[in-house]
């Protein structure tokens, strides 16, 4: 069986061929694929702006956080991912978009959240960024490995548009670190432009998104995809803070490891989704990231939430546990007068 033949097969087990009228949307179908690649190219440059080499070299001499994060990563979300499939009995192009999400390397909103939740920023944007370049040999691995679970999937996955994807997502940040190296200044404007850029091509494709697909939009307001939108990243979150306490991180730096397997990078799933695939087969479902996306970042706000109130109860708590992967605290000695005149004593012998 061939991927044509595949993709017919997906188009009639998932609705029945009712997308033949989004053909005649060809133009608003363009718009939105070239939306969605301006989307990840500004933010994967808007990444690269916020990495320093120093730092970089400075995780990769002291990898432990940074390995932890990456079995995180790659080994929780996409085991996450299949499972929930199986177990809701998914058909072939819902279970293609859900294990495309849960393979797709971390986010940049897992910065964010890191940062509301005061846990290691460096150790954040750094695994943001290893985790990226990291996806290129083992997100098209991974989802050779987990479509084998399902039946016509192990043909159906584009692997060669994943990996032009993937390649995609590291030139820009390559960019964006360089310009941070050598040029901070344009960096810092670049991403406060970068910013605006964002915020307006989302909405754009957010309203023409809705308007091409406004016939078959329940298809990502069912039951199954709603539960896997809201169990993956909650799973997510709670499996990477066990895994990283369990491996004797410290406190900031589990809170950072939670936030960066909980998150993944949406921007990349959704350019994976609407350019890899014929519109014919994904149908509505590659809007299945911003439903995600939006349980994502839910459940972050209240973790942050629980957390402040925590501290704001708790302002003595000291975090003074295992600083593997951290900084170690330095330990300060008061000297009283009586030991300044003894050594003044000594001085003059």
């Amino acid at each position: 069986m061939n991927v044509t033949e595949v993709y017919e097969r997906m188009i009639k087990s998932s609705v029945n061929g009712s997308m033949d009228h989004m053909k005649i949307k060809g133009p608003i179908n363009h718009t939105i694929n070239i939306l969605s690649i301006i989307i990840l190219f500004t933010t994967m440059v808007s990444l690269g702006c916020t990495m320093e080499i120093r730092k970089i070299r400075a995780h990769l001499f002291k990898p432990k956080g940074t390995a932890i994060a990456l079995a995180a990563q790659f080994g929780i979300m996409p085991i996450t991912a299949f499972t929930l499939a199986k177990l809701l009995k998914m058909d072939s192009i819902k279970a293609v978009a859900v294990l495309i999400c849960g393979c797709c390397p971390g986010g940049n909103l897992s910065n964010v959240f890191s940062l509301l939740l005061k846990g290691d920023m460096n150790l954040s944007i750094v695994m943001t960024t290893c985790s990226s370049v990291t996806a290129l040999g083992m997100m098209p691995l991974l989802l050779y490995i987990f479509s084998q679970g399902f039946t016509s999937l192990e043909k159906a996955v584009p692997y060669l548009g994943i990996i032009v994807a993937l390649v995609s997502t590291l030139v820009p940040c390559a960019i964006g670190i360089t310009f941070n190296h050598y040029r901070p200044h344009f960096a810092s404007v670049f991403k406060k432009v970068g910013l605006a850029v964002l915020l307006i091509m989302s909405i754009a494709m957010c309203i023409l998104s809705g308007y091409l697909v406004k016939d078959i939009i329940w298809m990502i307001l069912m039951p199954d995809v709603i539960a896997v939108a809201v169990l993956m990243p909650l799973i997510g979150f709670t499996l990477g803070y066990v895994l990283s306490t369990s491996c004797g991180l410290s406190p900031k730096c589990c809170r950072t490891v939670s936030m960066e397997t909980g998150c993944q990078n949406m921007q990349l799933c959704t350019t994976i989704l609407k350019v890899a695939f014929p519109l014919e087969v994904v149908g509505p479902l590659f809007l299945f990231p911003l439903l995600y996306i939006a349980f994502q970042c839910a459940e972050a706000a209240v973790i942050i939430l629980c957390f402040r109130c925590y501290h704001r109860v708790n302002p003595q708590a000291e975090e003074t546990s295992g600083h593997s992967g951290g900084v170690k605290p330095v330990e300060v000695r008061v000297i009283s007068a009586s030991d300044c005149t003894a050594a003044k004593a000594l001085m003059k012998r």
